[in-house]
């Protein structure tokens, strides 16, 4: 690429959740290798987290920078970020990121970079690198289906999505559309609320020139095209973004060393993220599910900090003792990536989080979809579509059912759905891989040329 010794100076500023601040993390490590230099910003409790990353080669091409929230009372530093945050704060840490924009206008004129990539909540970004001439670019974390649902809904309301598979059943409706956090103030407009879907539709319109997405055409090729068309935008995909999962030996989880004793895809793989907690119904059909399946698993489970249970006793009596050695069941965290590598893993009942689901298909490895909230329910149609997995069937009341759990966990794991799941999977993994660096190098190339002739030295 010819920039020669000009290094494209951006700013990367992402919504302060983890599964924003990684894929901006990731895709900054992808155009470091391209002669970018990047200034991560981000507020310092969010910055901490990635900071153990930037060591070595990344520590002098990616920059972080703080931006200090004002301090609102209920709204402690270590409160700046998605993480551990109580649920009715969401609206406040909004309203506080809004009330920082005074103070990213100084870091961009102390800065004074070629290109400002911004996240979905936050139409003041754009408007502000506009004001100084700094081209502004959207990069969505989610699917370009869960985005054409969202926007089509809020630019033609009660028009009918043109892709009827994509759908929510009725007792996701509430747990989509009426998110408690959904209306907050922002400083774009002072006269009234603004939600979630008006943000996200300011930011998409205010992108100049085109919108980056973490996705790839072979799972959502129909979605980006109608976005686009939608948005008379242009959509540039920038592929998975998976974080290279590379950790010392000496570091060899139990989780490893338990399933390097299992069977070739033997073992289910359950975990719904990190800011979604199970209420103890649904922890209890899971954990008979699982049971009544059958099959080996590790399970994943969190509780909310402010919550002191004994995992004993939030499980059902005595679940611990019958499943023995066919299960393991870890509190907090566990290495997701090298588990979904392991060659013992042969489903992922997931949530379908955005991330998780990129990084299925990226391993090969079917979905067992549990939606749970905001985009999870778009997700799992679209990966249920896609042939890469299958969604379990909740009752009328949206209650998950223990036999629906444990058929979908056996169809995944021993049945020949399992089977036609990882062969397609893993086309499109090859597909994907095959293309990933030259699709990054044309991703490069068009920021290159929005940048212009703008291009300070460094």
């Amino acid at each position: 690429m010819d920039t020669a010794g000009k290094r494209i100076r951006v700013v990367m500023l992402p919504w302060l959740a983890h599964g924003h601040t990684s894929p901006f993390l990731e895709l900054s490590k992808k155009l470091v290798k391209r002669n970018f230099h990047i200034y991560f910003c981000s507020t310092p409790v969010n910055l901490s987290s990635i900071k153990p990353e930037l060591s070595g080669k990344y520590s002098r091409s990616i920059q972080l920078v703080e931006l200090h929230l004002p301090s609102l009372p209920e709204l402690p530093p270590q409160y700046h970020t998605t993480k551990g945050l109580p649920p009715h704060l969401n609206a406040t840490l909004k309203r506080a990121f809004d009330m920082a924009g005074t103070r990213f206008s100084n870091i961009l004129k102390t800065l004074s970079p070629d290109l400002l990539i911004y996240d979905f909540l936050q139409p003041w970004a754009p408007a502000i690198a506009a004001s100084q001439n700094i081209p502004a670019i959207n990069f969505l974390s989610t699917g370009a289906a869960m985005t054409s649902f969202v926007l089509h809904a809020v630019k033609k309301p009660g028009d009918e999505f043109p892709f009827p598979e994509i759908h929510l059943d009725e007792c996701m409706t509430t747990r989509f559309v009426d998110l408690p956090e959904d209306h907050s103030p922002s400083c774009d407009d002072h006269h009234h609320h603004i939600s979630d879907k008006d943000r996200a539709l300011k930011c998409f319109e205010r992108s100049s020139g085109f919108v980056m997405m973490k996705t790839f055409e072979e799972l959502e090729g129909k979605y980006i095209n109608f976005l686009s068309h939608l948005m008379q935008k242009k959509i540039v995909p920038v592929g998975p973004l998976i974080k290279n999962p590379v950790r010392a030996d000496h570091e060899k989880a139990k989780t490893l060393e338990w399933l390097d004793k299992r069977k070739q895809s033997s073992t289910v793989f359950v975990s719904f993220g990190t800011e979604y907690f199970l209420s103890k119904e649904e922890m209890e059909e899971i954990a008979y599910g699982l049971e009544l399946s059958n099959v080996n698993f590790i399970w994943v489970v969190r509780f909310p900090e402010e919550e002191k249970v004994k995992l004993e006793e939030a499980l059902p009596e005595g679940f611990l003792q019958r499943v023995g050695e066919k299960g393991m069941v870890v509190e907090g965290w566990a290495p997701q990536a090298k588990i979904l590598m392991h060659p013992s893993i042969g489903g992922f009942v997931s949530h379908c989080g955005w991330s998780s689901v990129m990084e299925s298909i990226d391993f090969g490895v079917p979905i067992v979809a549990i939606p749970m909230q905001l985009d999870q329910p778009v997700n799992a149609k679209v990966v249920e579509e896609a042939g890469v997995g299958v969604e379990i069937k909740r009752d009328r009341d949206g209650k998950l059912e223990r036999e629906e759990v444990a058929t979908a966990i056996r169809e995944v794991v021993m049945g020949n759905i399992g089977e036609n799941v990882r062969k397609k999977e893993r086309e499109m993994r090859d597909k994907i891989r095959k293309k990933g660096e030259e699709k990054m190098d044309g991703v490069a190339q068009e920021l290159v040329q929005l940048s212009g002739n703008g291009i300070k030295n460094v």
